[in-house]
């Protein structure tokens, strides 16, 4: 998509901090940061929403999954964390690009 923000961090048009990068999966800081770690965790293929997700894209559902239990234990999040996927408009999604927000290294509350 051109002018979705995620597709241009992807290929590399905006500079991001990366915590992780394969064929399918970008990882990278989040620039407002809501916890001491807050990482975002995308598809590479431009998926909107999690409205969106077809059949066909259950592997990489998975596999991001698992990257983000890797980079929880590789940022030391061993009391645990939070994943977040805001969906849609009124589910409070500002980028129009599936995303999963990994945030810890506090106690959250539950009005983050």
């Amino acid at each position: 998509m051109r002018d979705c923000l995620f597709c241009k961090i992807i290929n590399g048009e905006i500079p991001s901090e990366k915590v992780y990068e394969d064929d399918e999966i970008l990882a990278f800081k989040d620039i407002n940061p809501k916890a001491p770690v807050h990482i975002l965790i995308i598809p590479k293929k431009h998926i909107s929403s999690a409205m969106e997700i077809k059949e066909n894209d259950e592997s990489l559902i998975g596999k991001i999954f698992t990257v983000i239990a890797k980079i929880a234990k590789e940022q030391k999040l061993d009391n645990g964390y939070r994943i977040i996927n805001n969906c849609g408009e009124d589910g409070g999604q500002e980028v129009m690009h599936l995303h999963f927000h990994l945030l810890g290294g506090k106690k959250l509350s539950i009005d983050i």
